[in-house]
């Protein structure tokens, strides 16, 4: 698309009004350590209005309805899979607990927003809690309910026409494998170890508390007064012919315990497909360099290739995801805006981070053209200065001014023209 149409303005007004950069970091963050993100599209104001209308107020005339992209915590959804297929979903229930608080009581409700290709039926109903309603089998005491009868949502519809035919929340898992929905998290595979690193550091913080403040033995002390022997540890006396005591020699094998400390945190690394050195400081002998001895981009690509192939694969879905929820918006802005453009499909070009040698690049096409001209000046300006075509033609615009004033001269004839 042309950065002139109207899809393409489309998408960069989506992407600039959701925050979609940070609405992908966010995800992604905790994506790692859930195993699972989702986004939801809807048509609506971007503001909740909901206490301006209680208060007797009314919406603004000027705030206009827009498609929206937006979060979904994943421990509120709830797919169901299509028959015979555990990658796809035939509905898609949004599923939360309210408390509609009272003088008398706290009252729970579930409310829950079912998606289905063309429609979303919102329901919701009244809980019950009971005795020993508390679930503590995942680690964690999980409050249980009683579902009970259905209750008025007081929506106006509970059934709306999205006028879209596909679902409109979509799924991103971290990792993900051929035989199940759910994702698969950074951290499962690495509890243990991350365990194992924890107990290593609470030792060496009781060794270094133990040697800090040690037991003393030696004959028994006579007198006081200012001849009193005075220890923080405990003192223990014994006479010439006591055994003495063997825990006193008690060696605490600190160099034992922070190679091992090293030697976890390296499977850490490595089970994350991470280098240490790239967040700039490493830990132990055997970490990998610092990452700074290559300064040839191909020789960097090279050094970085496990977390750029780490990158790639979480970006697989992410990819999907963030073109199928544009996509949507597009749609929507159609069916229930007042755009009337036709719907293009996306595709995103994303860039993986690694700063090009853009004079390496530029002498690579030179050999291989002949010394010929690769690239047009607009162009050029698009890349460099990172604009769309509108600006990269103001900036032409621009030079080209700039050249009529500083050639320009006077031609003789102008001397011999009248008033």
């Amino acid at each position: 698309m042309l950065d002139d149409s109207k899809q393409q303005k489309a998408i960069n007004r989506y992407v600039e009004e959701n925050d979609l950069v940070k609405l992908i970091h966010e995800s992604c963050i905790g994506n790692g350590y859930r195993g699972d993100a989702w986004i939801k599209n809807r048509f609506g104001m971007r503001q909740d209005f909901a206490e301006v209308t209680k208060m007797g107020g009314s919406i603004p005339s000027d705030v206009k309805m827009e498609p929206i992209i937006e979060h979904v915590n994943a421990e509120f959804v709830y797919p169901e899979l299509s028959r015979g297929n555990v990658k796809s979903f035939k509905a898609i229930n949004i599923a939360t607990v309210e408390y509609v608080v009272s003088d008398r009581e706290d009252v729970p409700f579930l409310n829950v927003e079912r998606h289905i290709p063309g429609f979303i039926i919102y329901e919701r109903y009244r809980l019950h809690e009971f005795e020993g309603g508390v679930d503590n089998s995942f680690g964690y005491p999980l409050q249980v309910y009683k579902i009970g009868p259905k209750v008025a949502t007081g929506r106006e519809e509970d059934l709306v026409e999205t006028g879209v035919p596909q679902l409109l929340v979509h799924h991103i898992p971290y990792k993900s494998v051929d035989d199940d929905w759910e994702g698969i998290s950074g951290i499962e595979k690495m509890e243990s170890l991350l365990l194992a690193i924890n107990d290593r550091i609470v030792q060496i913080d009781y060794i270094l508390w133990k040697h800090s403040d040690p037991n003393a033995y030696g004959p028994e002390l006579e007198g006081g007064g200012d001849n009193q022997v005075r220890m923080g540890g405990i003192y223990i006396p014994v006479r010439n012919d006591d055994v003495t005591p063997g825990y006193m020699t008690w060696d605490g094998k600190l160099d034992g315990a922070f190679k091992e400390l090293e030697m976890l945190i390296s499977l850490v690394f490595q089970m994350a497909e991470t280098p240490q050195w790239l967040f700039g400081t490493v830990l132990g002998e055997n970490s990998g360099g610092t990452g700074t001895s290559h300064t040839d981009n191909a020789a960097i690509k090279a050094r970085f290739m496990p977390i750029i192939s780490k990158v790639k694969r979480i970006r697989t879905h992410y990819d999907k995801a963030i073109r199928d929820a544009l996509w949507v918006c597009q749609l929507l802005d159609n069916e229930q805006g007042n755009e009337t453009f036709k719907p293009v499909y996306p595709k995103i070009n994303w860039k993986d981070g690694i700063p090009e040698n853009e004079k390496e690049k530029a002498e690579i096409m030179e050999i291989r053209t002949g010394k010929k001209p690769t690239i047009d000046q607009k162009t050029a300006i698009k890349r460099q200065d990172n604009v769309d075509d509108e600006k990269a033609d103001e900036i032409l615009n621009r030079i080209a001014n700039d050249e009529k004033t500083m050639n320009g001269f006077v031609t003789p004839s102008i001397f011999n023209e009248g008033d």
